[in-house]
């Protein structure tokens, strides 16, 4: 299926490109976020004449992107859970817990979906942590986590 990109997506595409995708992917990632349009007669005039505009809002995206890597890149965030007796976590650290715990602490919020922990955090430790804030910018934090002393 041939769709028109509204803005540009890391491996995928730039602005106004127009490429050829799996139909679900179009319908249920691109085009219900609304990142990308049919690549029709019309819309294609239409994205042609939009472009500059599209690009602005881009670079607009970036700048505030790379304001909040500013932020938060190489911090680390400490989280206390209850361990077992063999250092492991009940459960495990998802992307969600770190938005959150980005959130409390510097009062910004990111999406869990561009967060990606490099391995899964089940244990105590330092932890890496991609986020995907643009296509062209990524910021990495450590995650500390320590064990939340049961004996209080």
């Amino acid at each position: 299926m041939k769709v028109i990109l509204l803005e540009n997506i890391k491996k995928i595409g730039s602005i106004g490109e127009i490429i050829n995708v799996k139909r679900g992917f179009a319908r249920n990632y691109l085009i219900a976020n609304q990142k990308a349009l049919y690549a029709s007669k019309d819309n294609i005039k239409q994205v042609e004449k939009i472009k500059v505009e599209l690009g602005k809002k881009d670079l607009e995206k970036k700048k505030v992107a790379k304001q909040i890597m500013e932020k938060i890149n190489n911090k680390i965030f400490t989280v206390n859970k209850l361990v077992t007796e063999n250092k492991d976590l009940y459960g495990s650290i998802k992307p969600t817990e770190i938005s959150k715990l980005i959130n409390e602490n510097e009062k910004i919020d990111i999406k869990p979906s561009l967060i990606q922990p490099l391995k899964e955090i089940k244990s105590l430790g330092t932890f890496k942590v991609k986020i995907d804030l643009h296509s062209e910018v990524q910021a990495e934090i450590k995650i500390k986590v320590d064990s939340l002393d049961q004996s209080k």
